[in-house]
């Protein structure tokens, strides 16, 4: 079973080192490691990626973790988004390879890219929200999206309760008829999205829009 770890380390030497130790003792096959934040104050927040046997509890991960000077886990959860951390640079090279999609290119693989449950982009049409793509598991849109397009910087939403215990960011751009765009993305049950990961989303959602084409 695939999973996916949050966790935070001091960014020194043999940190990394110890955690991938300290999670394959407790049963782990580590897939991959992505550094996701590096903090002013000597922390650094990692996106695990791992195989789990069945006999394996997450929680002996968490343990495992905690043993650890400095390290706390953020975050653990089942990957339904595959066996891999999608790096930015190719996800940005599937969506200019045929820039008539980009945006709908954009929204299938932000889910992997940026580990959300799925994400949808929204255009405005006489004033009201509506969805012009969206991953296979994203929800129904609701009325509160229409709030959406006004917003000018990549943010966390506040939550909606028909998406419960969804954490939600979303990020603006300008489309080729210079109307509003918004892209949504959606986590359920966590973790939140860090600065750093608002900043990835902002500056993609706007290359993806300046590659689309009629």
């Amino acid at each position: 079973m695939a999973f996916l770890l949050r966790v935070e380390l001091p960014d020194v030497p043999g940190s990394l080192g110890a955690l991938a130790t300290a999670l394959g003792g407790a049963g782990a096959d580590i897939e991959a490691i992505e550094i996701v934040e590096r903090r002013a104050d000597g922390i650094v927040v990692d996106d695990v990626l791992l195989e789990l046997p069945p006999h394996v509890m997450p929680d002996a991960l968490i343990t495992a973790c905690h043993q650890l000077d400095g390290v706390k886990v953020d975050w653990i959860s089942r990957y339904n988004a595959g066996a891999n951390l999608r790096m930015d640079l190719e996800a940005v090279e599937q969506f200019t390879e045929d820039p008539k999609r980009a945006i709908e290119q954009l929204v299938e693989v932000i889910p992997s890219t940026f580990r959300t449950d799925w994400a949808m982009a929204l255009h405005r049409v006489d004033g009201e929200a509506v969805v012009i793509s969206r991953s296979s598991t994203a929800p129904e849109l609701v009325a509160v999206a229409s709030d959406w397009l006004g917003i000018r910087k990549a943010k966390v939403l506040r939550e909606v309760p028909e998406w419960d215990s969804t954490v939600l960011a979303a990020s603006p751009a300008r489309d080729r008829h210079g109307d509003g765009l918004v892209v949504v993305v959606g986590r359920h049950g966590g973790p939140e999205f860090l600065a750093s990961e608002l900043a990835r989303l902002g500056h993609m959602v706007s290359l993806a829009a300046s590659v689309q084409t009629v």
